[in-house]
């Protein structure tokens, strides 16, 4: 069998991808690390890792994408969270971005970037006001404030 090394940085799934082929060849986890070494040599992974994916093709797993982690929770910035946000911001002014967070189920940064991007305000004095205040709105802000 001839080996062809490989050039420049290559991707895990490449590898992973190439590990399985040799698996199904019928190739020891042994042979399998020195054939990698010699097609990817310093990119390649390592022998531990070589080792758990075979374990892994042995146990029945057929897909060579990574199970999902637990991590930062996913969220989805939509019309209903700024609805929900818009409403409760009218309801009750001194709520707090954390407070909107924990309510709603998201992170605070989403909380933040509707505030701002969505609904066009401002943090000022730790609430959120309209950019653009009426003569009004903006006495009432420095009566507040002060």
């Amino acid at each position: 069998m001839q080996v062809v090394r490989g050039c420049g940085h290559s991707s895990g799934m490449e590898q992973k991808a190439n590990i399985k082929f040799c698996f199904k060849l019928g190739k020891t986890a042994a042979e399998t690390v020195e054939l990698m070494r010699q097609v990817y040599g310093d990119n390649c992974l390592s022998c531990a890792q070589i080792s758990r994916w075979y374990a892994r093709f042995k146990s029945g797993v057929e897909m060579i994408g990574d199970e999902a982690r637990p991590g930062r929770p996913f969220s989805v910035h939509n019309e209903g969270h700024t609805a929900k946000v818009r409403k409760q911001i009218q309801e009750e002014h001194c709520v707090t971005v954390r407070m909107m967070a924990d309510e709603f189920g998201v992170n605070r940064e989403m909380i933040r970037q509707i505030l701002v991007e969505d609904l066009g305000k401002r943090k000022a004095a730790s609430w959120f006001v309209p950019h653009a205040l009426s003569d009004d709105q903006r006495l009432l802000v420095e009566i507040k404030i002060s």
